[in-house]
């Protein structure tokens, strides 16, 4: 079944989410289309779905597969009053909002930091956010989200190769095919929700609702970046988004980019 909004629009309950839309056919990246309207002026809440991506990327640059007709490629605008160090936090809704969805199926996601979805320990969904400032404070916000919602094992392991043994997909764990109009309903809905509750009462509950779902603190990881890679235990995420460990040394330790595997 293919996306339509009027399917979408009619299951979705939300204030701000879905302010104005945009479904296409085909883009390099939903993130890339989204910001070229947000920089023209777009209302906050715009949406922007795809049936396929054509250059589709996650964290760090790479590639993520977003083959047509079978997943969730969506982009959605934020204009929140946030200066732009508390970016990182805010765009933890993305993640909030695709547990929410997950959840409602009946499954037991849990959140890989900073963006990734697990479901049975397998990659179901990322979410990358963006933004774009001119003094001090944000002047848009974009999250955007893949979601792997009835792609086949098969085709992800096709794709991706020794990686593709990593990724699962929503429809896979479920056991049945997914209606992709109406999860794109509840994640909108759960997002809109999440971007509220950030509004009127700060980044604790979202931090909060993050760490419940979060399975790294308490692990021992190997974190690479800049530098020789080094392990530590997590302890957590702070209200910024950055991980924080303490390292061999007895050094507590944040985190913003890199790489972060379980070591235990």
């Amino acid at each position: 079944m293919n996306l339509d909004l009027g399917s979408i629009q009619k299951c979705l309950q939300a204030k701000m989410v879905g302010s104005e839309w945009k479904l296409l056919a085909a883009v390099p990246s939903t993130n890339a289309a989204l910001r070229a309207l947000a920089q023209a002026g777009a209302p906050e809440g715009t949406v922007l779905l795809a049936e396929e991506q054509t250059a589709g990327h996650g964290r760090l640059g790479r590639p993520w597969f977003s083959p047509p007709g079978v997943n969730l490629y969506a982009s959605v605008l934020f204009r929140p009053a946030i200066p732009p160090r508390e970016v990182p936090g805010f765009a933890f809704v993305s993640s909030l909002a695709l547990t929410d969805a997950i959840r409602a199926e009946g499954l037991a996601p849990a959140i890989k930091w900073p963006n990734d979805v697990l479901v049975d320990t397998r990659k179901v969904a990322g979410s990358l956010a963006e933004c774009a400032s001119s003094g001090p404070r944000a002047d848009w916000v974009i999250v955007g989200v893949g979601v792997n919602v009835n792609v086949t094992r098969a085709a992800l392991r096709a794709a991706l190769g020794a990686a593709g043994s990593a990724a699962g997909s929503r429809g896979g764990a479920a056991g049945r095919e997914i209606d992709r109009n109406a999860f794109a309903a509840a994640f909108l809905g759960s997002l809109d929700r999440w971007a509220a509750t950030h509004a009127a009462e700060g980044p604790e509950p979202l931090l909060q609702a993050w760490r419940d779902r979060d399975i790294l603190t308490g692990r021992r990881v190997e974190v690479r970046g800049e530098g020789e890679p080094w392990t530590g235990r997590v302890l957590g995420v702070d209200h910024e988004g950055y991980l924080v460990l303490r390292d061999a040394r007895g050094a507590r330790r944040r985190v913003f980019t890199g790489e972060v595997r379980v070591a235990d």
